[in-house]
């Protein structure tokens, strides 16, 4: 069932349609990571519905000059261009149809700002929803982390960052391919449940950065 939802900032609206994929927390978190400059050009790359590019975009609204939607899935495509239409932002907001790996050309380069929330499972890892529309945004079955992290390297800018939220399990794995990418990590901050162990991470990187990371207070979420 499609619904409207009201974002509870700067008056956003999105479209969300319970029989799809819809966000989660980790989108929020994300969204609030990356420290914004004036005219940041930005993508968001496996958008979904658009949660993390509108939010961010809510939050920083007088620095953020763009907004790419980069969604492999039709469906979820146009649930990003009915909440661009209905908060009137196609000025603003651009979405994309294409997996990752098949972003044109004419985007390298291009960002100044990449942010992304990517399945997170590795292919064969654990159960799977039997929906596939929904289980490609849980794991590696149509886009892996090189993938992912070489598409990435691809559309920044030099001295471009890139913010992604991520399994704590895998963090040697994302920062190995960041590094393999000319992407240096520059920071990281854990997600925990309680007094639990962290289980997300969020990180930001540079592409051509120096070497040196900053480890920040871990969040509850």
């Amino acid at each position: 069932m499609e619904k409207l939802e009201d974002l509870n900032l700067e008056g956003l609206k999105i479209y969300q349609n319970d029989n799809l994929y819809c966000f989660t927390s980790d989108a929020i978190l994300l969204s609030r990571f990356p420290t914004v400059k004036k005219g940041e050009v930005v993508a968001d790359f496996c958008s979904g519905s658009g949660i993390v590019g509108l939010h961010l975009f809510g939050l920083n609204k007088d620095k953020v000059k763009s907004v790419h939607l980069f969604e492999m899935q039709s469906d979820l495509y146009e649930l990003s261009k009915k909440s661009i239409e209905i908060n009137d932002l196609s000025d603003k907001f651009f979405a994309v149809n294409c997996k990752v790996q098949d972003i044109d050309s004419t985007f390298n380069e291009k960002f100044s700002l990449i942010v992304c929330n990517p399945p997170y499972m590795e292919k064969g890892a654990g159960e799977v929803n039997e929906k596939r529309h929904i289980a490609v945004c849980r794991a590696e079955l149509e886009l892996t982390l090189k993938e992912l992290v070489r598409a990435i390297s691809k559309s920044l800018k030099f001295g471009g960052r890139t913010c992604l939220v991520h399994r704590a399990d895998r963090l040697c794995e994302v920062i190995s391919e960041m590094q393999k990418n000319n992407i240096e990590p520059k920071r990281l901050q854990f997600v925990n449940a309680g007094k639990k162990e962290p289980y997300l991470f969020l990180i930001e990187g540079v592409k051509g950065g120096k070497s040196g990371l900053k480890v920040l207070n871990a969040i509850k979420n």
